[in-house]
């Protein structure tokens, strides 16, 4: 773990309260040794439990209840996107960061689909990691830029493809400010840029978020946008 990557938005323990309980889930044995030296050396994260494939991640997440998960892509049994997918339905308010060499798109969009809200490749710099953690538990997406330009990518054939499909139910209605900032969001804005974007700010931008999120009963930036495209609510070209 070596490149250093981008976070959404810079998250530092602020106060004293309840840690971060994560599991971490891979199945190379040296990298979930790497992953818990890194985290239980931070005073407000707490590894709550491993597992070392997909179907050990969901049976140990029911049990657990852990507020992040780290979870590798590629494992024996059950593979992560299909764990993300399971622990999502069954506790929708955990979230959850695909930690993986795959920088492959189409593992990028299913993850998010999935209900991953960060999406770390393994050449991280380890101490990154925490800060990953931090920040998808209060309530950012965390992708490097890179990975987030393949993300985008997707979207705009998604959204060509959609174009195609008849309309479905009618969605809850955004507010104009509401679809700028989700037009932003999808173009892999953080909240920093976004209210520079519209000359507003960072408190501004995130109450958008959370109003957006709240509207589409979703719980991350990534889904909102697979939902906007899906919906047709914005179109990515």
């Amino acid at each position: 773990m070596s490149d250093r990557s981008v976070r959404d938005d810079a998250s530092r323990p602020t106060g004293r309260g309840e840690p971060i309980r994560v599991l971490i889930v891979d199945d190379h044995s040296l990298i979930r040794r790497s992953l818990v030296l890194a985290l239980q050396a931070e005073a407000d994260i707490e590894v709550a439990g491993e597992a070392s494939d997909g179907q050990e991640a969901v049976a140990l997440a029911e049990k657990l209840l852990p507020d992040v998960v780290l979870m590798d892509v590629r494992m024996p049994r059950r593979d992560g996107i299909e764990a993300t997918r399971a622990i999502k339905e069954s506790m929708p308010t955990t979230r959850i960061i695909m930690l993986t060499a795959s920088d492959e798109e189409e593992d990028l969009f299913e993850a998010f689909k999935a209900g991953a809200t960060g999406y770390l490749l393994k050449d991280v710099q380890i101490d990154e990691v925490p800060d990953a953690v931090r920040g998808v538990h209060s309530g950012q997406s965390f992708i490097n830029p890179a990975m987030a330009t393949k993300l985008i990518t997707e979207f705009a054939s998604i959204s060509r493809k959609e174009a195609e499909r008849p309309p479905q139910l009618p969605v809850p209605r955004l507010t104009e400010r509401e679809m700028e900032v989700l037009r932003l969001v999808a173009k892999g804005m953080n909240n920093r840029e976004i209210a520079k974007e519209l000359f507003i700010s960072e408190n501004t931008v995130k109450n958008h978020v959370r109003n957006i999120l709240e509207k589409l009963q979703l719980h991350s930036r990534m889904e909102a946008v697979v939902y906007a495209v899906r919906e047709r609510l914005l179109e990515i070209t």
